[in-house]
């Protein structure tokens, strides 16, 4: 059993079928890609793992509990983290600012009164954060302005904010798109070192097939909202509807 099974999950829009009989197992401590074009269901998908959708039936679990009817703040704290599309981060604040936000919501956002304790709790957090800053090479930028960042270090912010909280699950919605080849290309490094440094198990939709190939041990396509094949990265690359449908053999 994975970390994350989803089985006959469903979902409609009006008389839109967006998910269709989906059934997804991701072993812990690997990383599991999901593709497919446009409107073949990811995102769908990836916001009823996170709470912001609710399946109209079928069943979501992670690490043996369900996470139906629970609010994405509740889902965060059980273990999952989510990288979006465009990075969410808060441009006004500086990044060492932006990475103690997570550590303080991690914690339950409160100092007690006490004004020692309040002391060490506020130079451990801020350790934490610093460290987290360090393993994403942004250390030496923790006092700049948030917004002003390029994408790439955008992205990298978010990471950090993201593995302070040290999730169990990383969920990343097309991390590189956007970026140029050689932001793709550091990603890419970054990626593969938080899964060398962590125990952690992640889940990317992109549609870059350099990063998925690069990255996903397991491979799921989806075809207007059902899965069409999971499988190895090599399988799937030579599967010849994988092949003409969403792949190209350009880019294979």
């Amino acid at each position: 059993m994975g970390i994350l099974e989803v089985k006959g999950v469903n979902k409609r829009f009006g008389g839109l079928q967006a998910l269709g009989d989906v059934n997804l197992s991701v072993t812990e401590n690997t990383c599991h890609a999901i593709i497919g074009p446009n409107g073949a269901g990811k995102s769908t998908l990836l916001n009823c793992l996170v709470g912001k959708l609710i399946p109209d039936s079928g069943s979501v679990m992670f690490d043996g509990q369900s996470v139906l009817g629970r609010k994405p703040f509740e889902i965060n704290q059980m273990g999952i983290s989510r990288v979006f599309q465009t990075p969410e981060i808060f441009a006004d604040l500086s990044v060492l600012e932006n990475v103690l936000i997570p550590c303080f919501a991690k914690r339950d956002g409160a100092f007690r009164m006490h004004a020692v304790e309040q002391v060490s709790s506020e130079a451990e957090l801020r350790d934490m954060a610093l460290h987290m800053l360090e393993d994403v090479n942004m250390a030496d930028k923790r006092d700049h302005h948030a917004g002003t960042m390029s994408r790439g270090d955008k992205r990298r912010l978010e990471m950090a904010m993201c593995l302070v909280q040290k999730p169990k699950l990383l969920l990343l919605d097309e991390p590189t798109a956007g970026m140029a080849r050689a932001d793709t290309n550091n990603t890419i490094d970054l990626l593969k070192k938080i899964r060398d440094r962590r125990d952690i198990t992640m889940c990317i939709i992109e549609h870059d097939m350099n990063v998925v190939f690069s990255m996903a041990e397991r491979i799921t396509v989806l075809a207007q909202g059902t899965p069409l094949v999971e499988d190895t990265p090599d399988n799937i690359k030579g599967h010849p509807k994988v092949r003409e449908a969403y792949l190209g053999e350009a880019q294979v």
